[in-house]
């Protein structure tokens, strides 16, 4: 691939010195159907001459010698801070002293994956990657919430196959009875960020409503007083049920939906579940399904006062809010 400033490519470089050196026609005049400068035409002629047709070929700009460039040690702390902790250049930066930028540039000199492609238990990579440049974000607090549910499978009690493994718990594939699941419903304030999750029986009208009173209180409680927009999926419970309705109408809200089978119209949300199972689901082996479920609230706590959010330039969710009296 040529460079992205090259005037001619590799054909167009050929094309010259067959002019110049085989038909011995003036490089000026070459130089000007090739629509380049003398000294640029004369460049390429005198590196076929002492190198041949292979001269003509791209080869890299990088200079022989950085000066400034990184100790070998600092960035093997680098990757070695990557793979135990799990965590992205502005948490790595915080805890090694490391400028972000240079530590993403770190990871990506290492051929380090994005932790969105990673297993977030073992941190090897199990997925490919969809990501856009798109963004948008609501002027204030409260002018859009998101909402949605995670089903999350229940550990029982000793730990599931992701403690003990799949050949231990064998067993239970011959047993009639489930597990079941826990159901996480969540809401995120588009905003700020604040977060705010309960682990519910069911996904139910009666049962999202009563959650969204909830989030709204506690919204209200960290400085953000009114919800103006719901927004979720298109769910039974959030289309069709009363419940959900009146529950949105008493806040004073307007409820709004995705398009059909575009998840990322509900992005925040989606990605605040996918933080979730990373750093609390997933983060730690869990012996019982009530040893996770009594993690969720002191986790929910630290994200939204001191985990740095890379959307509000490392701060944490509540410091675009301001305090309540």
């Amino acid at each position: 691939m040529a460079h992205a400033n090259a005037r001619l490519t590799v054909h167009g470089r050929i094309l010259l010195v067959r002019r110049v050196r085989f038909d011995h026609r003036p490089v000026a005049h070459v130089a000007k159907e090739l629509g380049i400068s003398r000294q640029c035409a004369h460049r390429w002629v005198k590196r076929y001459d002492q190198q041949g047709w292979a001269g003509l070929h791209d080869r890299s700009s990088r200079p022989h010698r950085v000066a400034n460039r990184t100790p070998p040690q600092l960035e093997q702390t680098v990757v070695d801070c990557r793979r135990q902790m799990r965590r992205g250049p502005a948490h790595i930066a915080a805890h090694t002293g490391v400028p972000e930028r240079t530590v993403s540039r770190i990871l990506r000199r290492h051929n380090q994956p994005h932790l969105a492609d990673c297993d977030p238990l073992t941190g090897q990579v199990i997925r490919a990657t969809r990501t856009t440049t798109i963004r948008y974000e609501r002027d204030r607090p409260g002018e859009l919430v998101h909402l949605d549910v995670k089903k999350i499978g229940k550990i029982p009690d000793g730990g599931g196959w992701r403690a003990l493994g799949r050949a231990a718990t064998s067993a239970h594939k011959h047993k009639k009875t489930t597990i079941g699941y826990d159901y996480v419903h969540a809401a995120v304030d588009d905003h700020s960020r604040l977060a705010y999750a309960e682990i519910l029986p069911d996904e139910t009208g009666e049962t999202s409503a009563g959650f969204l009173r909830r989030a709204a209180a506690f919204f209200a409680a960290c400085g953000i007083p009114a919800i103006e927009r719901v927004i979720t999926d298109n769910a039974w419970a959030y289309r069709h049920s009363a419940a959900f309705r009146a529950a949105v109408a008493a806040l004073g809200a307007r409820q709004k939906f995705i398009k059909p089978h575009c998840p990322w119209q509900n992005g925040k949300v989606e990605r605040f579940n996918r933080t979730l199972q990373t750093e609390w689901a997933y983060r730690q082996l869990f012996t019982s399904n009530t040893q996770r479920a009594q993690a969720l609230q002191p986790w929910l706590e630290y994200y939204n006062t001191r985990r740095r959010h890379t959307a509000l330039d490392g701060l944490p969710p509540i410091s675009r809010l301001s305090p309540t009296p």
